[in-house]
């Protein structure tokens, strides 16, 4: 059934371009793909959207593929962040599939999609690169994350310098501020006060969570 999904998204890129991911082009898809509407219907219920979905889902899975391959070991850790949210990007064949997909998960009735896809996006970021963190940092590393990808994102789609260099310096500008954060939430918190203070706060954020709590229905480990 994966298969047949994949060929249905297949069909439907093309079309995107002219009438985003709507149901014409969910239509066209079908003829094109020669499957059963109704077979089609029921691999993705919500039309487009669906495919939607299942096209950055593909663009995850490229991005992990590639950091797998990717030889980052002598990279400071701010450029593997960069590099991966890069990767990503670069994943995208047609910057309109991007840029039509953000204007429908802008739509009140699929906003709650987008905001999943991009944390589901950074939290494959960081579990490619190998993150440890538990409770409240875990949460606050993928918040932080989700903006600066969502940013890139909207720079990158007006972006048209050669080889998107402008888009790449926007990034690491991003990236070098959020490690200057981490840097400063470091510092506080060795501090008696701040470390006490936070110390509850994460004691708090321990308790086991039932699954469908985290995003995208996973459990987090706890400490």
């Amino acid at each position: 059934m994966a298969d047949l999904k994949d060929r249905l998204l297949d069909a439907v890129l093309p079309h995107v371009p002219f009438d985003g991911w709507s149901a014409a082009s969910f239509e066209a898809a079908v003829a094109d793909s020669g499957l059963e509407p109704a077979l089609a219907q029921g691999l993705c219920p919500r039309g487009a959207v669906d495919l939607a979905v299942a096209y950055h889902k593909r663009g995850d899975a490229r991005m992990r593929a590639r950091l797998a391959q990717a030889e980052l070991g002598e990279m400071r850790y701010s450029a593997r962040v960069a590099a991966a949210l890069r990767y990503r990007l670069e994943a995208v064949e047609d910057k309109e599939l991007v840029r039509r997909g953000s204007t429908l998960f802008a739509l009140p009735a699929y906003a709650p999609d987008g905001a999943r896809l991009i944390w589901e996006t950074c939290d494959a970021v960081w579990e490619a690169l190998g993150d440890t963190s538990e409770d409240l940092n875990w949460y606050s590393k993928r918040a932080t994350l989700s903006g600066v990808y969502a940013s890139t994102v909207l720079y990158w789609l007006g972006d048209g310098s050669e080889g998107h260099e402008a888009t790449w310096a926007f990034l690491d500008r991003r990236i070098n501020d959020v490690m200057k954060i981490e840097k400063a939430k470091h510092a506080l918190g060795q501090t008696k006060l701040f470390g006490d203070i936070l110390g509850r706060v994460t004691g708090a954020v321990r308790a086991p969570k039932a699954a469908g709590d985290m995003p995208g229905g996973r459990v987090r480990r706890e400490a």
